[in-house]
C-alpha cells in the first residue's frame, strides 16, 4: 500500500512540473514568472520599435523549433538575435525601460544555456526562456 501512495505522489509531482508545457513542447501563454517592476503601459501593450519585436519573434521561432541538445549551439543562435535587438533599439523613456525589465534575465538565461552541458538543464532553462519570451509578448507590441 505505501508503494502506491508513493507512486500516486511521484505521479502527481510529474504532472504538475511538466504541466507549463503542452503536447507539443511548446510552453503555455501564462507564464509563472513575475519580473519585478513589468508593468503594462495604462492596461496596454507598450510600443517596440520593430526590429526588436522582429528579433523576439526569431528567439522564439528558434526556441520552438528547436531540437538541439547541444547548448553552445542554441545559445550561439540565440545570442545572435539578441545582438541584432541591441544594435537596433531605438526605443526610449519607459517603454525602453519596461523591455530592459524582460531583456535582462533573458540575457542572462542564454548566458547559462551556452554553458550548460547536461541535457535536462538545458530542456530547463529553454522552458524558462519561452516563459520569459511569452511575457515580452504579453507586454510588447510594434
Amino acid at each position: 500500500m505505501k508503494r502506491y501512495y508513493a507512486f500516486v505522489i511521484v505521479t502527481i509531482l510529474f504532472i504538475a512540473f511538466y504541466s507549463c508545457e503542452n503536447k507539443n513542447g511548446e510552453v503555455n501563454s501564462k507564464p509563472k514568472i513575475k519580473l519585478q517592476g513589468l508593468t503594462l503601459n495604462n492596461n496596454k501593450k507598450w510600443i517596440a520599435n520593430k526590429e526588436t519585436h522582429i528579433g523576439m519573434m526569431r528567439i522564439d521561432s528558434i526556441l520552438k523549433s528547436n531540437t538541439l541538445l547541444n547548448g553552445k549551439v542554441l545559445g550561439n543562435a540565440l545570442s545572435k538575435e539578441t545582438s541584432y535587438i541591441i544594435k537596433s533599439c531605438n526605443m526610449k523613456g519607459t517603454a525602453h525601460d519596461q523591455l530592459h525589465i524582460v531583456l535582462v534575465p533573458l540575457l542572462e538565461e542564454i548566458t547559462q544555456i551556452k554553458e550548460t552541458e547536461s541535457i535536462d538543464k538545458l530542456k530547463q532553462k529553454t522552458t524558462h526562456l519561452k516563459h520569459l519570451v511569452a511575457i515580452y509578448f504579453r507586454y510588447f507590441k510594434t
